[in-house]
């Protein structure tokens, strides 16, 4: 079609020429004829089996991308509830640490407090007899 010119009498709306198909106009495609409101829908192909196949691309490849983000996600909460068990059993061990401690004292200042009665006790004795 390069080099050809049209004349302008040959208009897109003033050509009507039997032998090639109708031009619509822009008020034609808002308001279609009554006849094609009601004519059925028309049918859609199929999609072809190379599209389907492509899709089907497309979703394993997106699945595989989901699915090592959902194992990089797991393996992160699997890393950070590992270090949470570690400083748990830490705090854990110095706690049964503090309570052997405690313990120890306990004892300890109950031995004193059985001495220090003893020491009075024979104190007592000594100035009543």
């Amino acid at each position: 079609m390069a080099g050809k010119v049209i004349p302008p009498s040959l208009n897109k709306r003033a050509v009507n020429n039997t032998k090639s198909p109708k031009q619509t106009t822009p008020q034609e495609k808002e308001h279609p004829p009554a006849n094609q409101e009601n004519s059925p829908p028309k049918k859609k192909k199929p999609p072809s089996k190379s599209t389907t196949d492509e899709s089907a691309d497309v979703f394993e490849v997106k699945t595989a991308g989901a699915g090592r983000e959902v194992s990089m996600m797991f393996s992160k909460f699997a890393q950070v509830l590992s270090e949470r068990a570690a400083a748990d059993t830490s705090q854990m061990k110095e706690l049964e640490g503090i309570l052997t401690e405690a313990q120890n004292l306990e004892s300890h200042l109950k031995e004193k407090k059985k001495n220090l009665r003893q020491t009075l006790a024979l104190i007592s004795d000594k100035l009543l007899g």
